[in-house]
């Protein structure tokens, strides 16, 4: 059996169907830092360029979910959970304006469940 490198919380799912709702269908990038922070972005599919370096980890109610392959080598180690807190982020995530926003918890994969990873 293999296992997912992305999860997603019960709010996080009622959230994107809320945006999804309103925007159609969804992506999610995770940011690296800089002027963003390191939160994930939510934003209508294909409206944020991916590039050659991004890698796909999985997908989240429906939502394909991206990150840089140098921030992947980071985090390869990790399964992430995409939850929502309130709050208001600084990014130019969809959920920015209804006083919420997207985080990333994590955990270490163990060493059975590395070895049941799907490549990226």
């Amino acid at each position: 059996m293999s296992v997912e490198r992305v999860l997603v919380t019960e709010k996080a799912v009622e959230l994107i169907e809320r945006l999804r709702a309103v925007h159609g269908p969804l992506m999610f990038h995770q940011s690296g830092g800089c002027c963003d922070g390191s939160q994930p972005m939510c934003f209508p599919d294909g409206e944020f360029r991916l590039g050659g370096s991004d890698v796909r980890l999985g997908e989240v109610a429906g939502c394909g979910f991206y990150m840089s392959a140098d921030q992947f080598e980071y985090w390869k180690h990790t399964q992430l959970i995409l939850d929502v807190t309130p709050g208001r982020g600084s990014s130019f995530s969809l959920e920015i304006p209804l006083g919420l926003r997207f985080l990333t918890r994590s955990r270490i994969f163990t060493p059975e469940e590395l070895s049941n990873l799907l490549p990226v």
